[in-house]
């Protein structure tokens, strides 16, 4: 799963940001600290009945957005106009009433219609196994060691990569878990990182602008949440285009050796798009994209072309201001 498709799940999940953290914790976790993290670990037996309710919760969260894509499916192609669809049944809903007085049918259709859209703006692409294979094969890559029999982890990461395992998925199914699965398997984790020092995540050569763009992101005013809102439905005519861009920076990321850099800015992102109080309709209709694709570019902007560097950072500039800072130069 890339960086920017991860957060645009964890954007619009109410654990997002808390799993965010623990990602972004990851990625600055080294061999020294290893020891410490895998000796939080419970024992193997008393995770199971955690990871029971935890397949069951993912079980669930499958189950639901495959019916709110169903229900969208047989009125139609899904399209960013959903909203507007449903305040259309809602705005028909109170004619109704105003004319002809109460229309319970009508009433009941707007309120299925605004539960399956809910349902849906909060779909995930992702599920709980690809979040824990990203966990112990993308942030964990390094504690992976090639032998003529294959591959195998150096100890005691296996542990470790468990430990924060069990607190991504926690995080990840936040409102679908018991209370108590949720707080037990944060446990070790919370405990592990209250014993290690905190590191900068490392976000490559361009960190300063990265930065400052995400926490321009987070300190975002109301008025420029709504900007931002009507910013992204001008931009949907160019999607294509757009989406082109993205590829094209998605790809410099790759060879510029900056994955993880653009990891962490994308987890570095959701959390600032929490903090503003961004409303999940809007992250689900696009002020996501336009916000990962400008971070995006931004990680990789001393080597990726003039042209679509401004594509990705122009429709957020425009709103936001532009990012002054120097350039640096590549590695």
């Amino acid at each position: 799963m890339s960086a920017p498709v991860l957060g645009f799940d964890l954007t619009r999940l109410d654990g997002g940001a808390a799993a965010a953290d623990v990602l972004l914790r990851a990625l600055t976790v080294t061999a020294d600290d290893l020891p410490a993290i895998a000796a939080a670990q419970p024992d193997e037996w008393s995770r199971v009945g955690h990871w029971l309710d935890v397949d069951s919760a993912a079980r669930t969260r499958r189950r639901v957005s495959a019916t709110a894509t169903s229900a969208t499916s047989a009125s139609g192609p899904a399209s960013p106009g959903l909203r507007s669809a449903e305040s259309e049944a809602t705005g028909a809903t109170r004619e109704g009433d105003a004319s002809q007085g109460p229309r319970p049918a009508r009433a009941e259709a707007s309120a299925d219609l605004a539960a399956t859209l809910a349902a849906l703006e909060r779909a995930p692409i992702g599920t709980v196994d690809g979040l824990t294979h990203l966990v112990r094969h993308d942030i964990f890559d390094w504690t992976w060691r090639r032998h003529p029999g294959g591959l195998s982890q150096i100890k005691p990461a296996d542990k470790a990569a468990a430990v924060v395992c069990d607190a991504a998925a926690a995080a990840y199914l936040w409102e679908m878990l018991p209370d108590a699965t949720r707080r037990e398997l944060t446990a070790p984790w919370l405990t592990a990182i209250s014993g290690l020092p905190q590191r900068a995540v490392d976000l490559g050569p361009q960190a300063t602008a990265v930065d400052a763009l995400v926490e321009r992101v987070a300190g975002m005013s109301p008025q420029l949440v709504r900007k931002l809102g009507a910013a992204s439905g001008k931009a949907r005519p160019a999607l294509a285009d757009w989406a082109q861009a993205v590829h094209s920076a998605s790809w410099s990321v790759f060879v510029a050796g900056r994955v993880r850099a653009s990891a962490a800015a994308q987890l570095m992102l959701v959390q600032a798009v929490e903090n503003a109080g961004v409303p999940v309709a809007d992250r689900a209709s696009g002020v996501w994209n336009l916000l990962s694709g400008a971070v995006q570019a931004l990680v990789v902007r001393d080597v990726l072309d003039g042209p679509t560097l401004y594509r990705l950072l122009d429709p957020v500039v425009s709103v936001l201001g532009p990012v002054v800072v120097p350039r640096r130069p590549v590695d």
